[in-house]
């Protein structure tokens, strides 16, 4: 069955149709002798009930169903021939039926004027239309519900309600949860997954475990580490990536929306209000210009992403809007909403008037991404934010002499908008000065183009349409997303933090909860902890929190886990049930690589180079440049690697790796693959190099003997003390390397730096170091 418009639409065409009752003699003669006998005989074969395959899901044999219309729109609107579909049809304007031959010019005219005078028609009987079995709601569509804690036999397991969840699912397997992890392992994770850096001593100097999470969470570094998830969503970069023409314009401005997103997670800012900012700041009250300047970065989302070249590209427009309603739909709805550009989704209760709907809201929307290097063939200049309150910002001097030495290809368009040099600007949106609905794109091509589709929100999840016909829809939008009773935002967001925490979402497609999607492992604890989250204000550090004191978290890891199954009564089951534990009944703690951020920022950690002070500014800003044009514009730093200079097509080459995401798309989760380039970067990259000798370096300044020195270098980079075998082994190791290096080397002093950097290059490369249990 195909689509129907909503109601309302629905009624206001129907409004100007003519009734069979109304009609006059002369038009229903006008029907019968000039439409029905060309719709019989050109149409109905692909456009009736009788159709052994329905076209585009559009029925023409009664006067409601021409109305309501099929996946492209409706086929009649009344008195409006030109935005009439079947008009378009026949006169072969972007639609082209009937398809084999183009009907005379004589029955062509009798259509447009059929249309003018209403669209009389006195067909009443209604298709006889074969309904289906009405499908099961998607589940990720049903309300929220707020699940009790099951009941549990061992009830001394449970710290709290999630870990009842968690053990319910246990037990029903006949199976019992691993053994608490440790103090040191537990501490280590801990700082690891909230703010990406190894613990800073031994013991946990702090009265209580949750005193010492809440340092952790009270920490300056843990926004660099959650602001990075969230940038990997946003797909966070500063430039604009290759267009389709192998250009690459810089977004010297991008990196203030870096920094909100960090101020934001370190401020506990509340979700739904976050999610607000970045759709809608820039039309929200603000009580200050400090306020005001943050919410217009805010809004930075939605002028982030890739564009492809403007050049030759009909659908350019609607391309960056497509982009918009990806991030707003796979971030944060976990929908592909996308697929709906060209046709009905496949799989999920999207239309394609849907789609068109949320577009008709970025259609009224000014996107505000720059200058785009001056490069018109990439895209239109456009204006920025100007801040009110930032102070004002000169271009850094350490790219100045890459950029002085390669000039341009040709002389750069003239600037459309002139700021001062100095001027604090912001990427971002505002509403256009047209606002206007959108038409629907038949099968997505701009100049294919449908009825217009009232600006509005995803039926599916009960949104209607925009109240406020004077402005875009954002903050109607903005509102929509976060509010209570839309069923996916929370469980999106909490499902986030999960899968962060744990290696493995409670959905393991975190970006498609749809048909196509996985069910969620624990249902009633997905929307337990969705409920609970909005409940005390969608606060993320909250959240966190609760998760990483429970009992299921602070489980040991799947190697301690094998040891304490040999006496138990599963000892001889096969070892895929053990990956069943891990993936899905979380009895046991996964054991994950870290990213490839923490990976850097823990060797610097290691060599004491570590700079914890946040970043300012980034080397390109204000810096409108062709980065295909520049040779590597990355410099040495000491600083975390959340401030690293991010440039689609050329990301830092400490990074690149470890599987650090291109920033084309939404990413929630990162691959973890293994590839013998990361052995070979470990061998053989310059930072690695470079931190290696750094370390041996900071050893050697202390006068204690090889031993000693072993035995501190353990701690710096493994965050615990070497075993005696260790211990043996390093001595070893010295002795051998400094002997093969004798015959090449008789400066003693150097031999001895070389002999221990390459000790500390084989702890910087260990798997220890980069994995946390």
């Amino acid at each position: 069955m195909h689509v129907r418009l909503p109601a309302l639409i629905i009624s206001t065409f129907a409004a100007a149709h003519v009734a069979a009752a109304d009609m006059t003699p002369d038009q229903r003669a006008f029907f019968e002798q000039n439409i029905r006998p060309v719709l019989v005989k050109q149409c109905y074969e692909c456009h009736s009930q009788t159709s052994k395959k329905l076209g585009g899901k559009l029925l023409l044999d009664a006067p409601s169903e021409m109305i309501a219309g099929g996946e492209s729109g409706p086929a009649v609107i009344p008195g409006k021939p030109d935005e009439s579909l079947i008009v378009q049809a026949v006169r072969y304007d972007g639609l082209e039926m009937p398809p084999k031959k183009r009907l005379p010019d004589n029955i062509v005219n009798d259509f447009v004027e059929w249309v003018k005078m209403g669209a009389p028609d006195p067909r009443t009987e209604p298709p006889k239309i074969v309904k289906k079995a009405p499908q099961e709601p998607l589940w990720s569509l049903k309300p929220i519900s707020g699940p009790t804690p099951p009941k549990v036999q061992n009830t001394a397991w449970p710290r709290q309600s999630l870990d009842a969840f968690i053990l319910a699912k246990i037990e029903q397997n006949s199976l019992q949860p691993a053994p608490d992890a440790e103090k040191a392992i537990l501490k280590r994770r801990l700082s690891f997954d909230l703010i990406g850096l190894p613990p800073s001593s031994f013991d946990i100097p702090h009265s209580s475990l949750e005193a010492y999470v809440d340092s952790l969470l009270n920490s300056p570094h843990f926004g660099e580490k959650w602001g990075r998830h969230w940038l990997d969503v946003a797909r966070y970069a500063e430039s604009n990536g290759n267009d389709g023409l192998s250009r690459n314009p810089s977004f010297p401005h991008a990196w203030r929306y870096r920094d909100y997103v960090i101020r934001a997670f370190n401020e506990d800012l509340p979700y739904d209000r976050f999610i607000a900012e970045q759709i809608a700041g820039d039309l929200l009250p603000a009580d200050s210009a400090e306020q005001r300047d943050r919410q217009l970065i805010a809004t930075g989302l939605l002028a982030l992403g890739a564009k492809p070249a403007k050049a030759m590209n009909e659908n350019f427009e609607m391309d960056v809007i497509a982009d918009q309603i990806n991030v707003i739909g796979s971030g944060i709805l976990g929908l592909s909403v996308g697929c709906a550009r060209c046709h009905d989704h496949k799989t999920d209760p999207i239309p394609t008037r849907d789609y068109y709907a949320l577009a008709g809201i970025f259609k009224s929307t000014e996107t505000m991404w720059g200058a785009a290097a001056r490069e018109g063939l990439t895209a239109p200049q456009t204006p920025l934010h100007e801040l009110q309150a930032a102070a004002k910002v000169m271009p850094r001097a350490e790219v100045e002499p890459i950029i002085a030495a390669n000039k341009p290809r040709k002389t750069p368009a003239k600037a459309s908008f002139s700021y001062a040099a100095d001027a604090p600007l912001a990427m971002g949106v505002r509403d256009a000065k047209k606002i206007e609905d959108c038409k629907l794109n038949i099968d997505g091509e701009s100049k294919k183009l449908g009825a217009a589709i009232p600006r509005g929100f995803l039926s599916a999840c009960g949104g209607g349409t925009v109240a406020d016909l004077k402005q875009s829809g954002r903050l109607e939008l903005a509102k929509w997303l976060a509010s209570p009773q839309n069923p996916l935002t929370a469980r999106v967001v909490v499902n986030r933090v999960w899968l962060q925490l744990f290696g493995e979402g409670l959905v393991t497609t975190p970006n498609d909860f749809g048909l196509s999607g996985e069910r969620p492992t624990h249902p009633e604890l997905l929307d337990h902890l969705a409920t609970r989250f909005m409940r005390e204000g969608w606060s993320i550090k909250k959240l966190i929190r609760s998760i990483v004191l429970s009992r299921t978290y602070q489980q040991s890891s799947l190697e301690q886990r094998a040891k304490g199954i040999e006496s138990q009564t599963v000892a001889s089951r096969e070892a895929s049930e053990l990956s069943a534990l891990r993936s899905s009944l979380f009895a046991i703690h996964l054991r994950r690589r870290l990213d490839a951020e923490t990976i850097r920022d823990t060797m610097l950690f290691a060599t004491g180079d570590l700079n914890r002070q946040p970043a300012s500014g980034s080397l390109i800003q204000h810096r409108d440049v062709l980065i295909n044009e520049l040779p590597s514009l990355h410099q040495p730093s000491s600083q975390r690697s959340v401030y690293l200079l991010m440039l689609r097509n050329s990301m830092p080459p400490e990074l690149t790796p470890f599987n650090l995401p291109d920033a084309i798309t939404v990413v929630a989760q990162r691959d973890n693959s293994a590839l013998a380039t990361q052995s070979l970067y470990l061998l053989n990259n310059v930072f690695v190099i470079e931190q290696s000798r750094r370390f041996a370096k900071r050893l050697l300044q202390s006068p204690a003997d090889s031993e000693k020195r072993i035995a501190q270098a353990y701690r710096h980079a493994l965050g615990r003390d070497a075993t005696a075998a260790e211990l043996q082994r390093g001595l070893d190791f010295l002795r051998e390397a400094d002997s093969m290096l004798v015959s090449t080397q008789t400066d003693h002093p150097r031999r001895e730096l070389d002999t221990w950097a390459a000790f500390c290059q084989a702890l910087l490369a260990s798997n220890e170091l980069r994995y946390v249990d």
